[in-house]
């Protein structure tokens, strides 16, 4: 170490054979260590392992694995996700070769995480308890259909699938369960548990969501107040109701609003975080989220105007926090009246997102039509629910094609975008509208994604 420190020329290394040059000698002795530190371990005591338990799930064919293999290699890796989340919604499993390379992926990317669970199987499970790295398996879902035993005995991500499967079939039923162990789960699993609730929901649950407005965690509280925000006829709708009433009126054709001056105990009980962002105003961030915790049928009945004319109508003041309030509004209930008005203005993917699903792809392809390509563009289309149709395909492709001789630097993502969000069984679309390499480009990756889909069916 002194000798790599100071230089060779200083210090020779002792010991260097007759003639052999010293810096070479020094960077052999630094790579023998390097493999020693790597390699060598004490020896220990221990006992024999367990072997890995029987699997129950079916394997994926040898031809979706070998796709898999490539992918994971580098090959179109983007669709990554989309075979995982085949894979796994269909109950399949991995074949044993490929456990480790994808639980390395997996340790990487978060996103992966609740598909690797599933088609791990019950090896990945051993595997991951003999390694630390992977050890994030044990809290993922264990399988595609849950059984009820595992409420009781099994991983995190079990028992939330569990409760879906649950919540989806009998909401009632969920919700007492969940009621039930209240008082003993984790902080951690209690938020995550209430988002499961999202799944059914109804003024049943008020009762229950406005009790968790008194949890100790903040996560809980806020969970819980997103929650009954759904619910226009909560009790916290009618008090984010009242609350607006008394700061909001029109005048003169205009839309005068009175920003709140201080965040009391009962606002943040119902949701509003007192602290804001750096760079924001309390006064501004407050308002933001009084509108938006208020339901959006109040707006009508307190200022006399539709949604069309109240997103038009001139703000005297806090005009920004306002309109931020009504979209996170739009977005938090689900209501495709506000959202279609809203995105008129301020075109939003999460607006986009909150339509039904045929209007998602006449607003957006309408977008594209009319919009150049820019950042915004890249962001909308992300709104849009895969995989795209025909209408919102051709508006892409055309785009594609439009720009592939202006800007054809400019057309990665959207390219992309489009290989990978389309129908792959449109491949045939992209291939009949233009030999141009952009175009192309697109098919190829439509039809190995039809493949992909094929091998996985």
């Amino acid at each position: 170490m002194s000798t790599a420190l100071v230089g060779t020329e200083r210090r020779p290394p002792q010991g260097v054979p007759a003639g052999a040059d010293p810096a070479v000698e020094l960077l052999e002795r630094a790579a023998v260590q390097t493999v020693r530190a790597r390699a060598g371990q004490r020896p220990r005591a221990g006992e024999p392992l367990e072997a890995a338990p029987r699997e129950e799930q079916p394997v994926v064919s040898r031809a979706a694995a070998d796709r898999l293999a490539r992918i994971l290699g580098g090959e179109r890796p983007r669709v990554l996700a989309e075979w995982l989340r085949t894979a796994a919604g269909r109950g399949y499993r991995l074949a044993p070769h490929l456990l480790p390379e994808l639980l390395d992926h997996a340790a990487r990317d978060r996103s992966i995480r609740p598909h690797a669970g599933i088609l791990a199987g019950r090896r990945g499970r051993w595997l991951a308890a003999l390694n630390p790295a992977w050890d994030f398996l044990l809290e993922e879902v264990t399988a595609a259909r849950p059984r009820p035993e595992v409420w009781e005995l099994g991983t995190c991500g079990d028992r939330r699938a569990y409760l879906a499967a649950l919540r989806a079939a009998d909401p009632g039923a969920a919700r007492e369960l969940l009621a039930a162990a209240w008082e003993k789960e984790t902080p951690e699993d209690r938020a995550a548990f209430l988002e499961v609730l999202g799944e059914g929901l109804s003024l049943d649950d008020e009762p229950f969501l406005e009790a968790a407005l008194d949890d100790r965690r903040r996560e809980v509280r806020h969970e819980a107040a997103d929650l009954l925000t759904r619910l226009p006829d909560s009790r916290l709708g009618r008090r984010m109701a009242e609350r607006v009433a008394r700061r909001f009126a029109v005048a003169r054709g205009k839309l005068e609003v009175d920003a709140p001056f201080e965040c009391d105990a009962a606002m943040e009980r119902d949701g509003i975080r007192a602290k804001p962002p750096r760079g924001t105003g309390e006064r501004g961030w407050w308002l933001q989220q009084l509108v938006a915790r208020t339901p959006l049928g109040v707006w009508g009945d307190l200022l006399g105007r539709p949604p069309r004319e109240l997103v038009r109508t001139k703000i005297v003041d806090w005009e920004r926090e306002v309109m931020a309030g009504w979209v996170r509004a739009a977005v938090l209930q689900g209501d495709p009246e506000w959202a279609r008005e809203l995105f008129a203005s301020d075109p939003l993917a999460d607006l986009l997102a909150v339509l039904p699903r045929e209007e998602q792809e006449t607003v957006a392809a309408g977008f594209v039509r009319r919009h150049g390509l820019d950042g915004q563009l890249i962001m909308v289309l992300g709104g849009a629910a895969a995989p795209w149709g025909p209408e919102l395909a051709r508006a892409v492709l055309h785009k594609i094609l439009e720009l592939s001789g202006t800007q054809p630097w400019n057309l990665g993502e959207l390219t992309k975008l489009a290989g990978e969000r389309v129908d792959p069984a449109l491949y045939g679309l992209a291939e009949r509208l233009s030999p141009e390499p952009p175009i192309q480009e697109v098919a190829a990756l439509l039809r190995f994604r039809d493949d992909m889909l094929k091998e996985l069916s």
